[in-house]
């Protein structure tokens, strides 16, 4: 199999329309937004992630001579489309949400701007990018916050739906606030932190128990995570443990030792094995729980009262079980001839389907404490007043507008420009960085909308001037 060209990961009616495009439309410009339409798990935020993959998709967009052979061989398309991939030159711009950002329902969180034959080529990739590291991304979020002060670590690699699933997952995962992961690629490609203890294999290897722990000890002093549940966490686990732990005390060892659960009734198994932690004398050794854990099962274990100082979570992290998509779309906003835009609109019997026209800036609106009250669409040529008050109107699609005069706000561009004409224009931060961004961000968003069961809903605003397209063009359209 030929190396592959992620420039091929396109559905085929974005290489016929481009076809098209180049015959009947070579000179139109189009406008493109890229947005969701509901919050997974009914939760109250995303998280916005996946952009660098983009970014990196977008610098090595071309079609080699095998790929052109391949469309070539399907009898579908013009010699001069195929021509014109072969000296394919990327010419868009692109703006886009940074990632780690909270971010909304029905707001742009990317918008391409480019000659139509080169936009819409970028839909697949874009959506399968941001959709599913958006979705990992904010599933950690919700684990992380359910976890509070305690350390995540993402566990899933050998569930997840294929190898880029794992990696870009855990990737993800990090974004949204894991500590580490145990995939060990991952941390090779993207600088994060690792982490593992052992598997029950290791213990079964051995005569005992007892054997395979102190052996474990001799290899690793100074990260000794033992795997407690293989034969019987109570009266053999943890004693053999504690056993081991009293080795490396004699050896003046006493720091990065500690326990992982993976069976049975955690609540009731980390409280015994605190007692008898703590009784023989280590209350630093740490107990880490793993086995199938969401943010609902990390709730209730330590509503329960469970000791537990760190989460192993993998399959309902990796997969994102219990909302397995996020189903971004990316939809036509706008064209341009001759330097005039043109808004353009497509109408759905489902009201949420309906798009929002026009090329548009998101501001996010923030109180006099520097929280986020809200985030505003306007027109791409408004000005927001410098003296308030600010008219906006609740763009809520289910809903009639509700208009509203907001007072005392700072408003911020959160849409940087990432490309411009073809030529990249923004910094990538690590994936650190981007963790301690958007923990910051998170930090600016109210309680009330970051809890996992039943948030509050974060209001999206249009600016009359955008609702007034809006209206324009639905009573066009539905005449």
């Amino acid at each position: 199999m030929k190396r592959r060209n992620l420039s091929m990961l396109s559905d085929l009616y974005e290489l016929t329309m481009g076809n098209g495009y180049l015959q009947a439309t070579p000179d139109l410009t189009g406008y493109f937004d890229v947005y969701f339409r509901k919050v997974p798990d009914d939760g109250g935020l995303v998280i916005f992630a996946g952009l660098q993959q983009v970014i990196d998709y977008v610098n090595d967009l071309h079609f080699d001579d095998e790929d052109l052979a391949y469309l070539k061989s399907l009898g579908i398309f013009k010699d001069e489309f195929l021509a014109y991939l072969k000296d394919f030159k990327f010419s868009c711009d692109i703006w886009s949400m940074p990632e780690g950002m909270p971010v909304y329902a029905n707001e742009p969180l990317m918008t391409v701007r480019g000659p139509l034959i080169q936009a819409q080529l970028l839909e697949t990739m874009i959506l399968n990018t941001v959709n599913h590291q958006s979705l990992i991304a904010t599933k950690a979020r919700r684990i992380t916050h359910a976890a509070g002060d305690k350390p995540v670590m993402e566990f899933g690699a050998r569930r997840a739906q294929g190898p880029d699933a794992a990696n870009y997952g855990a990737r993800a995962s990090v974004i949204g606030g894991a500590q580490s992961t145990s995939n060990v690629m991952a941390g090779q490609m993207f600088d994060i932190p690792v982490a593992g203890t052992m598997a029950h294999s290791w213990i079964e290897t051995f005569p005992t128990e007892y054997d395979a722990f102190h052996t474990w000890a001799e290899l690793y002093p100074h990260n000794c995570a033992l795997l407690v549940d293989t034969y019987d966490v109570l009266h053999s686990g943890v004693p053999n443990a504690i056993e081991v732990f009293k080795e490396l005390k004699g050896q003046g060892i006493e720091d990065h030792i500690g326990i992982r659960i993976d069976s049975g009734d955690i609540t009731y198994l980390t409280k015994k094995a605190r007692k008898m932690l703590d009784d023989a004398g280590f209350p630093n050794a740490t107990i880490t729980i793993s086995n199938a854990l969401d943010e609902w099962v990390i709730k209730t274990v330590l509503s329960d009262g469970a000791q537990v100082d760190a989460f192993g979570v993998g399959e309902k992290l990796i997969t994102a079980k219990s909302d397995a998509v996020l189903s971004g779309v990316y939809k036509l906003v706008a064209t341009e001839k001759d330097g005039q835009i043109t808004p353009k609109i497509k109408i759905s019997d489902s009201v949420a389907k309906t798009t929002v026209p026009g090329f548009k800036n998101v501001y996010r609106l923030y109180n006099d404490d520097g929280m986020a009250f809200a985030d505003l669409l306007t027109l791409h040529d408004e000005k927001l007043p410098t003296e308030q008050p600010l008219h906006v109107m609740n763009a809520n699609p289910e809903k009639t507008h509700r208009q509203a005069t907001v007072d005392n706000y700072t408003a911020e561009d959160i849409r940087p420009q990432i490309f411009k004409n073809g030529k990249q224009v923004y910094h990538s931060p690590s994936v650190l960085e981007i963790q301690k961004f958007s923990k910051e961000q998170l930090a600016r968003q109210w309680d009330e909308v970051k809890r996992v069961t039943n948030p509050d809903v974060y209001n999206v605003d249009w600016s009359p001037r955008l609702a007034e397209v809006s209206a324009r063009l639905l009573a066009e359209r539905s005449k």
